[in-house]
């Protein structure tokens, strides 16, 4: 039987036993630190926290020293090749945008968190899997769906649910327990080889957020950067090749995030909607996601039928709807994955860019298998001549075009 869900401190302590086990998601921010130390004040005796290594290391993470200082164990697990392969390379396909305005990221990690702490928690015999999201913060519902879809038999939530705690209480608890590690934060953020996020404290007004610059780290313009050419490889619509030099997902993506990010390119803001419908604003850096996913776009548009993305990318927005509303494992995301692997067999080619500070265009879009002309005049000619008998006389080949395409012009 499934335990009820953790939605405050108190269920912590009348509804957890302080000898057995406990796990809890740790990210080595504020509201995670301050939930460790609660644990260790309330008598848990085997506090194991987790964090997990997804591609975004920031400056100043204390993980280790916070977590010495309140005698937990730390787990560092290195998911950047499971996060990439079974989370990232999906989202490309699926072009995972929420609403068409930015790509969606912690929806991505958060099944991948939940599963592995899950499985960590079964391997230690823990009661419970105990995370720090709040209600203003999707992350609940992603975490909390996860685990309930996955069957997950222990005790999960968080306990700012019900109880949420003033930023500054949170500091003070842990100035005085000896750790004055975070008190220089003005934001909140999440990051990963996808995405840097960054939200709430100084930022969260829309109707007035000028955002700092020292924020941004992927996407800031140093000496002045020159136009710059690079191209972009898929096989079965998952990205392959860097300027034809094949390399993992994970490489590929680390080194777009700096070569596009140098041009000031994949900065976006926007809306995104709580469970109980309100709008919170956030903050995203993605330039690697910026170039892949319009790349993509353009080798499946050269490779596709115009009918089967129109269907696509209404089934992209339930593919993202699903996904944002902790359904990962649920049903509905799985049906319409399917679909979208499908579409993907189809989509192998390359693109080339232009990069120019602050913006790019496309220099060449190429595929085996194309369904676009290269001569429209020689393509009207044979429509004709195969519509009314006549014949026409064959139009000369372009000198530049290469041997392998001539088939489309004759």
């Amino acid at each position: 039987m499934q335990r009820p869900l953790v939605r405050s401190f108190r269920q912590l302590e009348t509804e957890l036993d302080p000898a057995s086990p406990i796990v809890t998601l740790f990210s080595g921010g504020l509201d995670s630190s301050y939930l460790l130390l609660r644990l260790r004040q309330m008598g848990m005796t085997e506090v194991h926290a987790v964090s997990f290594d997804l591609g975004g290391s920031e400056p100043g993470d204390h993980r280790r020293e916070i977590a010495d200082a309140l005698g937990v164990r730390l787990h560092v697990l290195d998911r950047r090749e499971k996060f990439a392969s079974s989370y990232v390379a999906p989202a490309i396909a699926a072009h995972a945008t929420y609403l068409g305005v930015f790509p969606v990221s912690s929806t991505l990690s958060r099944p991948l968190i939940a599963q592995e702490s899950a499985e960590l928690a079964d391997s230690l015999g823990a009661q419970a899997v105990i995370h720090t999201a709040n209600r203003s913060q999707n992350s609940m519902r992603r975490l909390n769906g996860a685990l309930g879809l996955m069957g997950y038999r222990g005790a999960y939530g968080s306990p700012y649910d019900l109880d949420p705690v003033d930023r500054d209480e949170k500091h003070r608890a842990l100035r005085e327990a000896g750790l004055d590690l975070l008190s220089g934060r003005s934001v909140s953020g999440d990051s990963n080889l996808w995405c840097r996020e960054f939200e709430s404290g100084i930022i969260d007004d829309p109707e007035e957020h000028s955002v700092p610059e020292e924020l941004y780290r992927w996407s800031v313009l140093g000496v002045p950067t020159d136009p710059r050419t690079l191209s972009v490889s898929f096989e079965s619509g998952v990205p392959v090749a860097l300027n034809d030099q094949r390399m993992p997902l994970v490489d590929l993506i680390g080194v777009l995030n700096d070569l596009v990010g140098q041009h000031g390119l994949g900065r976006y803001s926007g809306l995104e909607h709580l469970d109980s419908g309100e709008k919170v604003l956030e903050f995203r850096e993605m330039p690697a996601a910026w170039l892949l996913l319009q790349s993509y776009r353009h080798v499946e548009a050269a490779c596709c039928p115009a009918e089967l993305i129109r269907e696509k990318q209404h089934l992209e927005q339930v593919w993202v709807r699903e996904a944002l509303e902790g359904r990962w494992f649920g049903p509905l995301h799985h049906a319409a994955q399917r679909f979208i692997e499908s579409c993907a067999q189809h989509v192998t080619g390359r693109v080339s860019w232009l990069l120019r500070t602050g913006g790019a265009e496309t220099r060449s879009i190429t595929t085996p298998r194309p369904l676009y002309l290269r001569d429209r005049e020689a393509w009207e000619a044979r429509s004709i001549a195969a519509e009314t008998g006549r014949q026409t006389p064959a139009r000369p080949v372009p000198s530049d075009m290469p041997r392998k395409d001539l088939a489309h012009v004759q």
